[in-house]
């Protein structure tokens, strides 16, 4: 890559961190963009017991889950090189198991198809065990072509 392209990636990620940033739910549930790459993005939530969602166990919520997934699956949308702006269409989430208590949940997705306006991404939610997900994704989100 040239240098001009290592701008232009540079570029895109601190736009995307701002983006992150600027949305309230990701603020409040210390969502941080950790990768960002053409296609995909990864971001990471740490465990806070304000998202517990059953007290007896100190399990995350799933509704933070999905909120991470989502938020994730934008982001690879937004790493694409004729992305724009985007918005979620369709979000399916398969919960495959409750995340460890204590540990931080970080979602990985890959925007891997691409028509003029709808983008297609999937997406995983893993904690410290990579090998067995917490949940995976499906979505399909708007696609605002630059210009």
């Amino acid at each position: 890559m040239d240098v001009r392209g290592a701008q232009v990636t540079e570029d895109k990620m601190k736009i995307a961190r701002q983006f992150i940033q600027a949305l309230p739910h990701a603020r409040a549930l210390g969502m941080e963009l950790v990768a960002f790459q053409e296609g995909t993005a990864e971001i990471r939530m740490p465990y806070d017991e304000k998202l517990i969602g059953d007290p007896e166990t100190g399990v995350i919520h799933g509704g933070a889950v999905s909120a991470l997934m989502d938020t994730c699956g934008g982001a690879a949308v937004m790493s694409h090189p004729e992305a724009g702006g985007t918005a979620t269409i369709d979000l399916r989430i398969d919960y495959m198991r409750a995340a460890t208590p204590g540990q931080a949940i970080r979602a990985r997705a890959e925007c891997y198809h691409v028509t003029r306006n709808v983008a297609f991404v999937r997406a995983t939610a893993t904690d410290d065990d990579d090998e067995n997900p917490v949940a995976s994704a499906t979505g399909a989100f708007t696609l605002e072509v630059k210009r």
